[in-house]
């Protein structure tokens, strides 16, 4: 790798002011970016999807703790498979603790299509208190987990993504907002502000009595 140019403290203050030009930029276009996200139309789903847990069977509505937005994590885990997605994984571990997201009347759940029984063990090992539940044999994957820019592989079986999925609560309907299913954008998010950023109410959720 090489090093970057040496140059006078003069040169190094406009190279930086250039830069800081560009950033500036970046940052409205990302804000610009967002507030259209948050423009999106959403479309109601069926909130009776039954996942299982550790506490046992539980809904789509179940998995909002009472609160008015969802973000679902599409953990890559297909039935078959002894242990989850290393990449995946990582994403878990940069999130840290959810406090700061359920501040924001914001619940997170982790959802495979691996039954529990295999998740659970996995789950221990990697040290994770984050809620994690299993699809299997239920459709929430098909439906959420690959309905953006879906690709198949060669023999026509759909490919196993990992995502984010964004969900809204008004009492007992639920509204899917949005849904992310690049690698490279997942990475990119960081923590709990990125997260928010996806979400159809943003860092600041309103809330009032209308959930």
């Amino acid at each position: 790798m090489s090093l970057p140019e040496i140059v006078t403290r003069a040169q190094w203050r406009a190279a930086r002011e250039e830069l800081r030009r560009k950033e500036e930029a970046l940052a409205r276009a990302r804000d610009a970016l967002g507030a259209e996200r948050r423009r999106l139309p959403m479309v109601e789903v069926d909130p009776q999807y039954v996942f299982e847990g550790g506490d046992g069977k539980a809904t789509l509505l179940d998995l909002f703790e009472g609160r008015a937005q969802l973000v679902v994590h599409h953990f890559m885990f297909a039935p078959e498979w002894t242990e989850g997605c290393p990449c995946c994984a990582a994403f878990l571990d940069q999130l840290g603790h959810l406090d700061r997201l359920r501040a924001q009347d914001t619940a997170f759940a982790a959802v495979s299509r691996a039954p529990f029984t295999r998740i659970l063990p996995f789950k221990a090992r990697m040290g994770w208190a984050v809620p994690w539940y299993s699809s299997a044999p239920g459709d929430f994957g098909r439906d959420f987990g690959r309905d953006v820019g879906a690709t198949v592989e060669h023999d026509g079986r759909p490919v196993e993504r990992p995502g984010l999925s964004c969900f809204l609560r008004d009492r007992d309907r639920v509204f899917h907002t949005y849904s992310v299913h690049d690698e490279d954008t997942l990475n990119a998010l960081g923590a709990v502000p990125g997260l928010l950023d996806l979400t159809a109410l943003g860092g600041h959720p309103n809330g009032g009595g209308a959930h």
